[in-house]
């Protein structure tokens, strides 16, 4: 498979359907998106998805793995962050893509086209 200037394994391809797959669900989603503003407790990540506590954890161990999401300590406290700007670009982008006016890719696209 072929992605810009690299060339993914079949395991690579593998790995990363599984992020996607992780992302899909709609509380991991939104757990890495509330990420987004910056590091937060397991308790702040709690409060704002209105998941129980043990969710919580389950879902972050999850992204955890697939490098969705790091751990950072403090103290007693764990911080879960977005890992690198890679992650945090393509959440933001398909972000903006999602909430951008439905005709705008299009409109775009034939303003491109027009000689």
């Amino acid at each position: 498979m072929f992605c810009g200037n690299h060339m993914l394994t079949a395991d690579q391809s593998n790995q990363l359907a599984e992020m996607f797959r992780l992302l899909g669900e709609t509380s991991r989603l939104t757990l890495v998106t509330h990420c987004l503003e910056g590091p937060l407790s397991v308790g702040e990540l709690t409060r704002r998805s209105g998941l129980s506590q043990s969710l919580v954890s389950h879902h972050l161990r999850l992204l955890r793995a697939a490098r969705l999401l790091r751990a950072e300590r403090s103290g007693k406290q764990v911080f879960y962050a977005i890992p690198d700007c890679h992650v945090r670009e393509m959440l933001t982008n398909m972000i903006e893509h999602m909430v951008e006016p439905r005709g705008a890719a299009n409109e775009l696209m034939s303003e491109e086209a027009e000689p």
